[in-house]
């Protein structure tokens, strides 16, 4: 896999949650490196809604 490519299983779950786009959207070019390679990881539907939750959350403060 490309490493500048964003998963796809991210892309959806950031469709599902518009906090965590917006959340994603003011990032730096390292977190947002940092978050993409926590979706790499993540091996389910469920996990990759935690980790959109989680910016979503975050982004909140």
């Amino acid at each position: 896999m490309d490493h500048d490519q964003i998963p796809s299983g991210f892309v959806a779950a950031l469709i599902r949650n518009e906090q965590a786009v917006n959340a994603y959207a003011m990032m730096t070019k390292e977190q947002k490196s940092a978050v993409l390679q926590k979706a790499r990881a993540a091996r389910t539907k469920a996990e990759m809604d935690r980790l959109t939750a989680q910016l979503a959350r975050e982004s909140a403060f």
